[in-house]
């Protein structure tokens, strides 16, 4: 298959995952994505493939150098985004885009605009892969699973491009920020390696927020409304109470670069009882802390306001900004870098407004900047990758293999 029909066929598979579950992977479909993936992997003539019960695939393309190079990899997840399903995707190609609306669907009038989605405009006359209008595409994260793949099966079938030993990986869950939680960096056996989950082309990411979750109960009292006074406490009132405590400024909304955010995620509630759940960003670690002891000042006041026991938190970090970790071995952004240079993509090293395995993996001992995969508009219906957003992303793959080794 080439490039195109590779990430057709896979975006074919539904493999949205579930935080709900539990279990890794969080969902069987996961699992069988995976074992077509092993078995084309095996066609390809790979070697050292392995996929455990955990639903991790790994596997190496060996070097076809004599001298000792650096191992690297090059990573991505195998998961959907639990925000909008995955099942019977339906793809199709508008070639030459010319700038106009696409309509996805006629019979809901779903259109893919310019208007409202303005990065299309920088992608006329290329050839758009978008959805029907249904379901979410599926690029975030098979465009980079088929990229990593045809950029091996290129280097197998062009032995005159010299490369180190180079090892592919591909996991689950990283949709619900559990996709590094069991990848085995020491039996991956890398010295760095790249993963291919960003987005526009020239993508170069080495900064992440810092990420914490926070949950808070409110504990009120109900008794009949016709006799409620001075005995009902609502706590739907105290939980919008403390929801106008958080500035409203600092949403995600109204924030963009590096600034960073709480984001009330949700809202569940009755007299008796409410909750209300939040995320907290920030790519600096000091205002990242400060963020969190805000959330307990505000728990605090409640509490001072309500009586002792009304509101109760439950704050967990999630993962760190993997800056730290990427800044004493540089000269692995400068490869991709100059990889990016080499085939014609103009490097824009930005920060993540997000998470990525990435982050995870560099913490655990496995550097692992994030190299952009083609695609836009994540998560929805509206999602779309340029067919030339992917062919330039396996180039920056099969260069950096080739840079590495002649270092």
């Amino acid at each position: 298959m080439n490039l195109v029909d590779r990430f057709l066929k896979y975006v074919s598979f539904d493999t949205q995952s579930d935080e709900s579950t539990g279990v890794t992977p969080s969902t069987p479909k996961q699992m069988v994505f995976a074992e077509y993936l092993k078995a084309e992997l095996e066609a390809l003539g790979l070697e050292e493939i392995t996929l455990d019960e955990h639903g991790y695939l790994f596997a190496t393309l060996p070097s076809n150098v004599e001298k000792e190079v650096p191992v690297i990899g090059f990573i991505s997840h195998m998961d959907t985004s639990p925000d909008m399903t995955g099942k019977d995707v339906s793809p199709r190609i508008v070639e030459n885009y010319d700038g106009t609306d696409i309509a996805l669907s006629a019979e809901g009038n779903i259109v893919l605009s310019p208007a409202q989605f303005p990065e299309l405009l920088a992608h006329k006359g290329e050839d758009l892969i978008v959805t029907d209008g249904k379901t979410l595409l599926g690029a975030d994260d098979k465009a980079g699973i088929a990229e990593i793949i045809s950029a091996m099966e290129f280097l197998k079938e062009h032995p005159e491009i010299k490369h180190g030993k180079i090892r592919v990986g591909f996991n689950p869950d990283e949709e619900i920020g559990l996709g590094a939680h069991k990848f085995d960096v020491e039996k991956f056996g890398c010295e760095w390696a790249y993963t291919m989950d960003g987005g526009e082309v020239g993508e170069l990411e080495f900064e992440n927020f810092n990420a914490a979750s926070a949950k808070i109960v409110f504990q009120g009292r109900n008794v009949h409304p016709g006799y409620a006074k001075n005995k009902m406490i609502n706590s739907i009132r105290i939980a919008q109470r403390f929801i106008e405590m958080v500035p409203a400024q600092e949403a995600p909304e109204h924030t963009s670069g590096y600034e960073g955010f709480y984001h009330l995620i949700g809202v569940q509630g009755e007299v008796e009882q409410s909750t209300v759940s939040y995320i907290i960003r920030d790519h600096d670690r000091d205002k990242f802390e400060h963020r969190k002891k805000e959330m307990e000042r505000f728990v605090a006041r409640i509490n001072a306001e309500y009586g002792e026991t009304t509101a109760t938190l439950e704050m967990r970090d999630q993962y760190y900004n993997m800056r730290e970790k990427i800044e004493p071995v540089m000269h692995i952004i400068d490869v991709a870098f100059a990889a990016m240079e080499a085939v014609g993509v103009k490097p824009n090293v930005k920060p993540i407004r997000g998470g990525t395995d990435g982050a995870q993996l560099s913490f655990k001992g496995l550097p692992c900047p994030n190299i952009f995969a083609g695609g836009l508009n994540f998560h929805g219906r509206y999602e779309f990758i340029p067919v030339q957003s992917m062919e330039k992303a396996m180039a920056v793959i099969v260069k950096i293999a080739e840079l590495v080794a002649a270092r």
